[in-house]
């Protein structure tokens, strides 16, 4: 069966939306801080600890979200939209969810593919298991650069969500953005863009 429409997002998927980016942002922060070469080495080891339990927490969130996605209300364009528009606002939507999972799980791969063998205590309650993969440097030097390339053609692709959002609300003066936010922004807008007689 086809999902119904909805005008608007949820509760669950704003808050989801902006849990992610928030931790995208830091995730990304963090993954330069903790590999300068002048970092204390148990600094360090306390910065991958965090990071990888962070990644894991985003993974966890953008799976969620992107089940939802695919089985929740599918929200409707906002109206003036061409064709092209909703295209690739569509395509931009999940494959800014397929990279929020895709990132975390390429880091874990680089945990489960070292010869190191170090394990990941996330947030220092629980031990997150190694994936069942074969251990080399060769494998890990493989999957660094991936989780690299895939993090910073996040951050592009996030760079460029964020300024269409924008561009809808300062130019095109319509929904994207303000929807995203809750219904208390778009009574606002609405109240301030119609006034009564």
């Amino acid at each position: 069966m086809p999902r119904r429409s909805a005008d608007g997002y949820d509760l669950v998927a704003i808050a989801l939306h902006w849990l992610i980016a928030v931790l995208i942002f830091g995730l990304l922060v963090l993954g330069f801080v903790m590999t300068r070469q002048s970092i204390d080495p148990a600094l360090q080891f306390a910065l991958f600890q965090w990071h990888k339990s962070f990644g894991m927490l985003a993974l966890l969130l953008a799976a969620v979200r992107l089940v939802r996605s695919l089985t929740v209300a599918r929200v409707r364009p906002v109206e003036g939209l061409g064709a092209l528009e909703r295209r690739s606002a569509h395509g931009m939507h999940y494959l800014l969810l397929a990279l929020a999972v895709a990132v975390p799980v390429a880091g874990w791969m680089i945990a489960s593919v070292s010869p190191l063998e170090i394990p990941t205590f996330a947030f220092n309650l629980v031990v997150i298991p190694h994936l069942p993969v074969p251990k080399s440097e060769a494998a890990e030097a493989w999957w660094t650069t991936v989780h690299a390339v895939l993090a910073y053609s996040t951050l592009a692709l996030v760079f460029l969500h964020s300024a269409a959002a924008l561009y809808h609300h300062y130019v095109r003066h319509d929904d994207v953005l303000t929807r995203m936010l809750g219904s208390r922004y778009r009574t606002v807008k609405t109240s301030i863009e119609e006034p009564g007689p």
